[in-house]
């Protein structure tokens, strides 16, 4: 057996003896005090695995001692003992925080098999504390990239972390929303307490409200059960509601509702339950205008609005994609056990090129089809999907950069010749936020050529506000 600490709390000298030497003979290290104050200066020098308190004691009792015991190490599992066993008392100790309590007398087996359930637990919920920090990290560094959109969400996200206000994600499909909604969480007081997510447009409108704010039995018909909500569960910690623009008016009004008194009814109930959580919400449609078009609540809209984050699309921070290709590369290399060990620089350039219309997910997606179909080595040009490939600037392996069918008839050279370059000049801009600086260097051109080539072609005007 692993050695477990067990600190044995109890007031009566032969009481604690005889459970010590039982304790003992089982292979359990044992510390035995008489009062809950010596138990609780006992936890601060050494956190004990599992808590066995008589219910009575001098001074501080069993559930005071359990409560500040449990303040201190989260994770100790404590066990209440006593020959004044009540329903009530039994109640208390279990909101206290005691795994389970044992009646007087009780034998040897009995305490012995208590012991082991309760290292179990302990266990398990070291288990849990292990995971929880492992996930917190695992988000709270999870929004990837240097570019400056990123890090002005990663800065955002600092700073209404940890608050009560609601949060409202904007962006496209696949831009990762949820994965900001989970970093506000992690990052939040919040983080111990559970994260709920729910896609408002994955669940028909009629079963939506029952996964929200549960049921009473027999309530409708189906209702067999009595059932939990998603914000009953989520209580002292955050919901993400995905997709709320698809949510229908009557619900919004319960949202609302929600967000306003912090509480509900189940459906079929009279009971009202109140709930302390965090709302963020994510949607990829313009709220605003669908609040012009009477198909979202300006009120609902107004609440949730409170801390915009609007995540830019991939093409718009194309900077990024050789840090997320790789990561990605890494993570399912790992996650198959294969030898992969990067990109090719012509195929991260093809990457780079592409304009990712499903975003970071469709980016993703794609990493790991290639990383699943090769066997070892680097991802090159040849192991791209052929629509990559036929994109491939000059000089690499997929062809010219740009291409035309020239008809019987001929063309104007030197119009295609002046729209190609009109096209590299937009292209180099949209990508770079319009800093002339940074597209001349992308076009490997001075900065005074590409203002002169703007100017001849009559493109500043349009790039007035553009930074310099």
């Amino acid at each position: 057996m692993r050695e477990c600490f067990v600190l044995l709390v109890d007031d009566e000298e032969s009481v604690r003896e005889s459970l010590s030497e039982i304790l003992d003979s089982a292979g359990y290290r044992v510390t035995a005090v008489s009062s809950g104050e010596e138990a609780v200066e006992a936890a601060k020098k050494s956190p004990p695995d599992i808590v066995v308190t008589d219910l009575r004691l001098p001074g501080i009792d069993g559930i005071d001692t359990i409560r500040s015991i449990k303040g201190l190490s989260p994770a100790t599992t404590c066990i209440v003992i006593t020959g004044y066993a009540t329903v009530e008392s039994a109640v208390e100790a279990m909101r206290a925080g005691a795994f389970t309590y044992l009646k007087k007398p009780f034998g040897k087996e009995e305490l012995l098999v208590t012991l082991e359930k309760a290292s179990v637990v302990r266990a398990l919920e070291r288990e849990n504390v292990q995971l929880k920090r492992e996930i917190k990290k695992k988000y709270a560094g999870a929004i990837l990239g240097t570019s400056e959109p990123v890090q002005r969400i990663r800065d955002l996200i600092d700073r209404v972390a940890d608050t009560d206000s609601t949060v409202l994600i904007l962006g496209e499909s696949g831009t990762g929303k949820e994965l900001v909604a989970r970093a506000l969480h992690y990052r939040s007081s919040r983080a111990d307490r559970p994260f709920v997510p729910i896609n408002c447009a994955a669940i028909p409108e009629d079963l939506l409200e029952s996964e929200l704010f549960g049921h009473e039995k027999g309530a409708f018909t189906g209702a067999i059960s009595t059932k939990t909500g998603r914000f009953e569960v989520a209580n002292g910690g955050t919901v993400f509601l995905d997709e709320i623009g698809d949510m229908s008016p009557g619900l919004q009004i319960k949202i609302l509702r929600v967000l306003q008194e912090k509480e509900f009814e189940r459906i079929g109930g009279r009971k009202t339950i109140k709930v302390d959580v965090r709302l963020v919400a994510a949607t990829n449609q313009n709220l605003e205008l669908a609040v012009k078009e009477k198909r979202f609540r300006e009120d609902l809209f107004y609440r949730l609005n409170v801390i915009p984050i609007q995540l830019p699309p991939l093409r718009e921070r194309k900077e990024d994609i050789p840090l997320l290709a790789l990561h990605f590369v890494k993570a399912v290399a790992a996650r198959n056990k294969k030898e992969i060990t990067g990109i090719a620089p012509d195929a991260l350039k093809l990457l780079e090129a592409h304009d990712w219309p499903g975003n970071v997910r469709e980016l993703e997606n794609l990493i790991e089809r290639l990383v699943v179909l090769k066997d070892r080595g680097q991802i090159t040009v040849e192991d791209l999907p052929e629509r990559f490939r036929h994109a491939a600037p000059s000089g690499t392996a997929g062809g010219p950069i740009y291409s035309v069918n020239i008809p019987p008839e001929g063309v104007d050279f030197n119009a295609l010749v002046d729209r190609f370059e009109t096209d590299l000049i937009l292209n180099a801009l949209q990508s770079v936020n319009g800093v002339k600086k940074k597209a001349a260097e992308l076009l490997n051109i001075n900065r005074t050529t590409l203002i002169e080539k703007m100017k001849r072609k009559g493109l500043l005007e349009g790039a007035d506000n553009m930074e310099s």
